[in-house]
């Protein structure tokens, strides 16, 4: 079966140590890791554990990696270091690159010349190099069938999706049916965004059942319009808050998150991309109470930070199957 990823957010000052949360993966059969900058204390605690990692580049230090000897510089200390010892499986460079941010210009050099120094180092069959984006690329997002990069994504993220192309890599994709939900609460049926409706009917006569699969349709008609018909996407962030914001409670993110594993282990898949499961990666391993943004932000953890004082015992705000 296809196991479940789980990102590991470290903005907390409450957090277990990395061998702790190593060994939470592991006690969990969590299979796959997100990180969102280097460390080598996880790195040390992941060796010879099988998981497989993704490496995510922060938007600030694009700049820097336009530079190919300083790619080549990161690609050396960063994962030629540790690997094969540690598994990587993506790098994901920036994440969540819109339209207005400054480093748009960066973003592709930035991912080539990572990926050439992934291939200089002989490690382009094991790791793809990719970017994470999030639904507001996309507008006309209803039905999931019209789906399209918007005029002002249109410039700077068809470009990368044709570079991932002619690499075989996938687009990696944060799709929250949370803030869709809680940004149109009166049209959007809260069952239908927890995975437990009958579902509807589109216009064009396809039958969503829930509203995960209709943002990431609308993602993948984004991507065919781009001529990038044959292209994965990986769920590279998914969650539900436990507090902190409207209809963010325990019950909604044990049923989200719970529906979401049998949903993306399984092999339904989505109308467009029906009969497999979806590489999927679940926002966040803990709350993150040093987060920057709103409150909500801080509540997206499935395991609380308490397993500090019994790793193994799960004092947790939501208890979940993930293996």
């Amino acid at each position: 079966a296809q196991s479940v990823g789980v990102c590991y957010g470290r903005n907390g000052n409450n957090l277990p140590s990395e061998t702790e949360v190593v060994d939470l993966y592991k006690s969990n059969g969590i299979g796959r890791m997100r990180i969102y900058e280097p460390n080598d204390p996880t790195y040390q605690a992941l060796k010879g554990s099988n998981i497989e990692l993704t490496v995510t580049i922060l938007k600030n230090q694009l700049q820097g990696l336009t530079d190919a000897a300083a790619a080549t510089d990161w690609v050396q200390k960063n994962v030629q270091a540790y690997s094969p010892d540690v598994k990587f499986k993506y790098i994901a460079v920036g994440n969540e690159v819109h339209p207005t941010d400054p480093e748009t210009q960066y973003l592709l050099p930035a991912i080539r010349n990572i990926h050439n120094a992934i291939v200089a180092a002989n490690l382009q069959g094991q790791i793809k190099v990719s970017t994470a984006i999030d639904t507001t690329l996309v507008d006309n997002a209803y039905p999931p069938s019209a789906g399209k990069y918007s005029d002002a994504a249109k410039s700077f993220i068809t470009p990368v999706i044709n570079f991932l192309a002619s690499n075989g890599a996938p687009l990696l994709v944060n799709v929250y049916p949370y803030f869709s939900y809680t940004a149109n609460p009166s049209q959007i049926d809260i069952a239908y965004a927890l995975f437990a409706s009958e579902g509807f009917t589109t216009p064009d006569y396809v039958n969503y059942q829930n509203l995960f699969d209709a943002l990431l349709d609308a993602q993948y008609s984004a991507l065919e319009k781009a001529n990038a018909s044959n292209m994965e996407i990986v769920v590279s962030e998914s969650g539900w808050p436990s507090e902190g914001g409207d209809a963010a409670n325990p019950q909604f993110a044990q049923a989200f998150y719970q529906n979401l594993i049998n949903h993306v282990t399984g092999t339904s898949g989505t109308p467009k991309r029906p009969g497999k499961a979806i590489e999927t990666y679940l926002f966040a391993m803990f709350d993150e109470n040093t987060k920057d943004g709103a409150e909500v932000e801080r509540h997206f953890g499935i395991f609380s930070p308490k397993i500090i004082s019994c790793a193994r015992c799960m004092d947790a705000p939501i208890r979940l199957a993930i293996g």
